[in-house]
């Protein structure tokens, strides 16, 4: 039995205390704040995540200085802390962020983008870069039929919720608490992003907003989840 072996119970104990420890934080400690080797680690989480045929069709936004917060404020419903009389995540949380999905500007098969970042972040040889382009582009316009903005833009947004489930993994595992947020006005949202942080909403949408921190309670009722007879089919 080799040192893997011995330890892998315990691995998996960890695990599944890690998702039994999750929930969605609604309310966070203001007080306690995240140390800054920790929320490293939760973004190299991020940053290693796999995503469809390795394009990384994300970007992560993180938005500590309060005043950034509340330009979101008024259309952040998920965020604001409207469903529960309470400052939101976006008060509370001691780090906030969103995920941007690429869209169909970059991850169009054969984009000048998608050419640069087989050469430059995955060192393929022109041959493989050629293969790359063929298979995905038809993976696009043949196998999943995904050749519009929207569809392009949604596709990538897929690859964010991989992303962001990942970092609330590692962040559970190491006992900080988070949330996923999809309550908020896209439109508006995109149009802030454009005005007050300059990204290019053209390349860029938002996908998904995020918090961390540690809770300010426990939550009030207990885990529930459909039983593994009705979540696993075997055949």
């Amino acid at each position: 039995m080799n040192a893997i072996t011995k330890i892998l119970p315990d691995i998996q104990a960890q695990i599944i205390d890690a998702f039994n420890f999750r929930h969605a934080t609604k309310v966070f400690d203001p007080e306690r704040k995240i140390d800054e080797r920790a929320f490293e680690t939760i973004l190299e989480a991020a940053r290693l995540s796999p995503t469809s045929f390795g394009h990384e069709p994300f970007k992560v936004l993180i938005i500590q200085t309060p005043e950034k917060r509340e330009l979101f404020r008024e259309f952040s419903w998920g965020a604001n802390g409207i469903m529960n009389g309470s400052a939101g995540q976006l008060g509370t949380a001691s780090h906030f962020g969103i995920i941007l999905a690429s869209t169909a500007e970059t991850m169009t098969a054969g984009s000048d983008y998608l050419v640069d970042h087989y050469r430059t972040v995955k060192k393929l040889p022109e041959p493989v870069i050629e293969m790359f382009n063929g298979a995905y582009g038809k993976f696009q316009t043949t196998d999943h039929g995904i050749t519009t903005d929207r569809q392009i833009t949604d596709w990538s947004g897929k690859q964010a919720y991989i992303v962001l489930a990942n970092m609330m993994t590692a962040g559970a595992l190491i006992g900080i608490d988070s949330c996923p947020i999809e309550g908020f006005d896209m439109g508006r949202t995109t149009q802030t992003l454009a005005q007050h942080f300059e990204i290019d909403t053209g390349k860029w949408k938002p996908a998904v907003m995020f918090a961390f921190g540690y809770r300010a309670k426990d939550p009030e009722f207990p885990k529930t989840r459909r039983s593994m007879a009705e979540t696993v089919s075997w055949f």
